[in-house]
């Protein structure tokens, strides 16, 4: 099923916009020169990747400027296309990127779509993206074009069955477009094809709204302006709510299990009470109750203010980083994958919640029945496809605003300063990841399929599409490939060090966290909200082409 004819007045202006190029581009995909740097090394464990990676590892940086592509005359090219994983704002720009660029390289050429993400390629369910097609998407958010998925390609069975399917279509590159997991993928595939002789490039694009795909080639990943703005509009639309209406704290929890730059960005964007990061709280080693005292001292100094609202942001994964919760969620992991006929004979959800009490060791059992019966119940849910918590369905929100709400019953000061509580809980993550990219994104995705398709004509494979100097408009864009391998690190996955992306976290020691420190303690008990409203597409520069604060702060 592919988009509606039936268009909103923003659609069809939206498929006025022209992207915007780096230089190296401006003349067309059939006119760049590609250029060898440095040699490259993984982030850490040189000898295990090598090992595993003989042909991909150390390959050097690539940088492109304008000038008479290298190479003759350029061939017809079939390539393939992969959505992989989440969805993220601008996907379709980046695939409007690559079927331009390869038809500029030569008229002929031809863009497959692979449905359904990663298993769309392994079972060769495709279709060919017309000018027609595509056209349809341009400038538009979601994954619909062709789909997405979350299939991992990780065995020699399902490469082989990759290899009977490209072969079969004669095509000389795939692109895969995802997150750090995906481009794992993309190196692995890319390397299984050099050891087999053949000469199918495979290049990555970097996706991820959570933004944890990021260093110093990689400035950010695509999806996450318009996802953080997104956000930020509806933080902004209940900040001026809460101040409207005067009785309600606001829990927020945002996307991102493993890495809290969405709740940074929007804690900078909004200007809201208590912005929480899973990464100091790790540091610091923080219990629970530290936690929620970062909550409760604002809330009481507001009180005697008489402000008895306020804004809370939590990232999704902020469980995870308190150490006793943490410790709590593995063996919980580990018990009821040893234990699981004799749990999932019980039958209650009281019963399990008694049983698992008894099973959990000393101090991970006190922390376990500290917690509300609801997030006891919630830890029991369905696990994910690797035996885990879901930790994204844990209500972390109500979890704070739960035991907030206890400290502050008994509490005579407070409510003799007229402290009165009530809290109001939200979360946001699908509102943001489909949402029609900024023009920041739209710019920057097409210039990334763009590059794609450059690194095909050039055969490069096992690199991924790069555009660096992000914050100072696309005139000054500097676009180029990095080798995938030296992203790399060796991690424990399912008992097993295997080699993998290593996941951005937020640094502590960075301008976007430092510039959240700095202003926080104002923050808590002023009301000094931003209201950054709704993205905008048309008008000046400084509105409708902003970059994110992380940019901004990280890259002058």
């Amino acid at each position: 099923m592919h988009a509606s004819t039936v268009l909103s007045a923003l659609d069809r202006a939206r498929k006025a916009y022209s992207p915007k190029l780096p230089p190296a581009l401006a003349q067309g995909a059939d006119h760049v020169v590609v250029t060898s740097g440095a040699a490259t090394a993984p982030v850490k464990d040189l000898d295990a990747i090598k090992a595993a990676f003989p042909h991909t590892c150390g390959m050097p940086l690539l940088s492109m400027q304008p000038g008479q592509a290298s190479g003759g005359d350029a061939k017809a090219l079939k390539v393939g296309v992969v959505l992989s994983g989440g969805q993220a704002p601008g996907g379709h720009n980046v695939i409007a990127g690559i079927f331009d660029s390869i038809r500029a390289i030569h008229k002929d050429s031809v863009l497959y779509g692979f449905s359904g993400g990663p298993g769309g390629l392994e079972k060769g369910k495709y279709e060919i993206i017309t000018p027609e097609l595509m056209d349809a998407y341009r400038n538009t958010g979601g994954f619909d074009i062709i789909g997405s998925g979350r299939t991992k390609l990780e065995t020699t069975e399902q490469f082989d069955r990759c290899i009977e399917v490209i072969k079969k279509i004669g095509l000389d590159a795939v692109v895969i477009i995802g997150g750090d997991d995906s481009n794992t993928n993309a190196a692995v595939l890319a390397e299984y094809f050099l050891a087999k002789g053949l000469s199918i490039a495979v290049v990555g694009v970097p996706k991820t709204i959570d933004g944890d795909l990021k260093n110093e080639q990689i400035p950010t990943s695509f999806g996450f302006d318009t996802a953080v703005k997104t956000y930020s509009e509806l933080i902004g639309n209940i900040a001026r709510d809460a101040r409207s209406a005067c009785k309600y704290w606001h829990f927020i929890k945002l996307m991102g299990r493993s890495a809290s730059h969405i709740t940074l960005e929007a804690g900078l964007q909004t200007r809201a009470n208590v912005t929480l990061i899973s990464e100091e709280i790790e540091a610091k080693a923080m219990t629970l109750d530290q936690v929620v005292e970062l909550i409760v001292r604002p809330i009481k100094a507001r009180a005697a203010l008489g402000l008895n609202y306020g804004v809370v942001l939590v990232p999704e994964g902020l469980v995870e980083f308190i150490p006793a919760i943490k410790a709590l969620i593995a063996e919980v992991n580990h018990l009821l994958a040893e234990k699981e006929p004799e749990f999932g004979a019980l039958e209650t959800v009281n019963e399990k919640i008694a049983t698992l009490a008894g099973w959990l060791r000393a101090e991970n059992a006190a922390t376990f029945e500290s917690l509300p019966a609801s997030i006891q119940s919630q830890l029991l849910l369905d696990r994910d496809p690797h035996g885990n918590v879901q930790v994204s369905l844990i209500e972390t929100e109500k979890l704070l605003s739960e035991i907030v709400a206890a400290k502050l019953k008994n509490d005579l000061v407070y409510k003799a300063e007229g402290g009165k509580f009530a809290a109001q809980h939200h979360f946001f993550g699908y509102e943001g990841r489909a949402a029609a990219p900024s023009n920041f994104d739209a710019d920057y995705c097409y210039g990334l399929g763009s590059v794609a398709g450059v690194l095909i004509r050039n055969g490069k494979t096992g690199y991924m599409a790069s555009i660096r100097n992000l914050s100072k408009g696309p005139a000054n864009w500097i676009a180029g490939g990095i080798p995938i391998t030296m992203l790399f690190n060796m991690e424990q996955r399912h008992g097993k060090l295997k080699p993998v992306i290593q996941k951005a976290l937020v640094e502590l020691d960075s301008p976007a966290f430092k510039e959240l420190v700095k202003n926080r303690d104002a923050w808590e008990t002023e009301d000094a909200y931003l209201f950054p409203g709704p993205i905008q597409y048309f008008g000046p520069a400084e509105v409708c082409d902003a970059i994110t604060k992380t940019l901004e702060l990280e890259q002058g």
